[in-house]
């Protein structure tokens, strides 16, 4: 245990209030199966009042172990409120293994004073209340933070400049980019946008308030999602108007000055706390998790990487065992110096499609880094609609298809933040006219891709403005096709000559049985994911008019798919 390094006098005594943690956070904890068995019983503070920098009221509850003895802190700040899920997740949980726990109201939700800005007080906000904490007679001087998505953004805005009490972070399904959070490559992620405004607007009102404005989001999407211009549409979908939300779906550009001080990613390349990393294949913001995994390792800091078969939000729901069992192994061994929790590697990812045929049991990948040892190995598309290791000769045009704004091609499925996330059935999709397929034959061996995955272009159009939209799907014996990653890429194009783009497409860890095929999806689109092209070159968010674009795949166009070295075959594994 760490000794005191700050805050008040030993002598000081602290008289633990007798309160208990919510009834609806008992009920929640009670009905929790697979979590580890609790050490202490657990005290409730809530209501405290943490003085901001600027003298705002920060609204924060204590949790606590029921226990003599000194335990070290966990600092939890959110946007979305201090009740269901947060409470019992965060504070029961944690606070009944031994940690006491600060759940904070970011300010301007949840009963905080002053206004929230999307970003831009989190930094300030968090080291007040570190300095705060040091004033309390409870707090050892030994302090760790953990959290989710905006609760992992907060994370990394106290890093920026970590206090010396700091000693471990966990981020789970963290955002470290806001930027990247609204726009992919050029396009606007159209439906997270709505989901985030949603659920910063409402979640922390309270569980009805939060359930209402997602149905009447849900209701009003396809509205929301098609009006001409989108400016200010989201206001009948969201109860309201939203001015950070309209703020941030129109300046696109990266190094536009709206964004100065945003992106917390340059942080890992100098961080010296030890992080562990937690993201679900697909979840919203997994590339984020791999780009700050691959600075904090340039950096040298100690760190962690699990990457499971989970979206955004049912990492917290059907993979919480697995999620809450890594967050307090990490948390125990860097604040109780107790590393008996942790797993052997570094890196353990779930492996997709490898309990194809029964079993019942999923398989593991230990391994000491991320991403392995890989070959990148390209399947082209040819004008057969086949998919073949053959590199062809020339770059003559293959195929073409009509993209038309007016009937766009829908979304499936994917890494969104709602609950159509994840792997669907994309064969409807598929049987669109302004769908393309390349399909290889069956596999005679399983082929394993681990790592990036992306997509070398060859594009021309008719109106020289397009998006293309490239996934990578499984096909199984039945026809069956089931997304595994994809991605967009935005481009320009000069008359009847081709363009060449890579589109990046996430990472993958997945296994091609024997029998099924790899099928490369191209489309024009997926809207409401992202934001229609228009096709004539004007702004996705105020364009007034669209102009249905043709798109034509070029000779060379190929799907680069990473395969372990020294084959693609089952290699070592860990069942779990």
């Amino acid at each position: 245990m760490a000794t005191r390094t700050h805050g008040p006098a030993t002598t000081s005594t602290w008289a633990a209030p007798s309160g208990k943690p919510p009834l609806t956070s008992r009920i929640m904890r009670a009905t929790w199966r697979g979590l580890p068995a609790k050490r202490h019983d657990v005290g409730w503070e809530p209501g405290l009042t943490v003085p901001a920098a600027d003298g705002s009221p920060l609204v924060t509850d204590h949790y606590f172990p029921r226990a003599e003895g000194e335990f070290p802190t966990l600092l939890v700040r959110s946007p979305y409120g201090r009740g269901l899920p947060w409470s019992p997740m965060y504070g029961v949980l944690f606070a009944e293994q031994g940690f006491h726990v600060v759940l904070q109201s970011c300010r301007g939700t949840g009963g905080s004073g002053g206004e929230f800005d999307l970003w831009r007080n989190e930094a300030a906000d968090g080291r007040a209340t570190v300095s705060w904490l040091r004033e309390q007679p409870w707090f050892n001087g030994s302090l760790g933070t953990v959290g989710p998505s905006y609760l992992g953004y907060v994370q990394w805005a106290l890093a920026t400049d970590p206090p010396p009490e700091l000693k471990a972070m966990v981020v789970q399904v963290g955002l470290h980019d806001p930027h990247a959070l609204f726009h992919a490559n050029g396009a606007l992620n159209l439906e997270t946008a709505l989901a985030v405004g949603a659920g910063m607007t409402y979640q922390h009102r309270g569980m009805a308030p939060f359930v209402k404005a997602t149905l009447r989001l849900q209701r009003r999407l396809g509205e929301a999602t098609t009006a001409q211009p989108l400016r200010g549409a989201h206001v009948a979908a969201l109860g309201g108007e939203v001015p950070w939300l309209d703020e941030v779906m129109t300046h696109p550009d990266a190094e536009d000055a709206y964004w100065d001080g945003a992106s917390t990613g340059e942080v890992a390349e100098r961080h010296g706390v030890p992080t562990s990393l937690i993201t679900g294949w697909h979840d919203a913001l997994a590339d984020q998790t791999f780009e700050q995994y691959d600075r904090l390792r340039r950096a040298g800091c100690e760190t962690s990487l699990l990457v499971g078969p989970w979206t955004h939000t049912s990492a917290l729901q059907q993979g919480w065992p697995e999620v809450f069992a890594e967050s307090l192994a990490w948390l125990r061994a860097h604040l109780y110096g107790d590393p008996s929790g942790l797993r052997p590697t570094r890196v353990r990812v779930h492996l997709g499609g490898a309990n194809v045929g029964g079993g019942g049991v999923d398989e593991w990948r230990d391994m000491e880094d991320w991403p392995p040892a890989a070959v990148a190995g390209p399947w082209f598309a040819t004008a057969g609609k086949d998919l073949t290791r053959q590199a062809p000769a020339g770059s003559a045009p293959l195929v073409s298809f009509r993209y038309d704004p007016g009937d766009p091609t829908p979304s499936l499925g994917g890494p969104l933040l709602s609950r159509t996330a994840g792997s669907r059935d994309n064969r409807t999709l598929e049987a669109r006219d302004d769908v393309l397929t390349f399909t290889s034959p069956p596999l005679t061996e399983p082929l394993d891709v681990l790592g990036p995955v992306s997509a070398r272009l060859s594009v021309s159009t008719d109106t020289g403005h397009a998006d293309v939209f490239t996934r990578l799907c499984d096909v199984d014996p039945q026809g069956r096709s089931v997304n595994i990653c994809d991605g967009l890429g935005r481009l320009t194009t000069d008359g009847q000559e081709a363009s060449d783009v890579t589109v990046p497409m996430s990472r993958t860890a997945h296994r091609f049985a024997v029998g099924h095929r790899v099928r490369w999806q191209i489309s024009g689109g997926a809207h409401p994911r992202f934001a229609r092209n228009p096709g004539n070159g004007q702004s996705p968010v105020d364009a007034t008019a669209f102009v249905p674009v043709r798109i034509t795949l070029h000779a060379g166009s190929a799907l680069v798919l990473a395969a372990p070295e020294g084959g693609s075959g089952p290699g070592s594994a860990a069942n779990g």
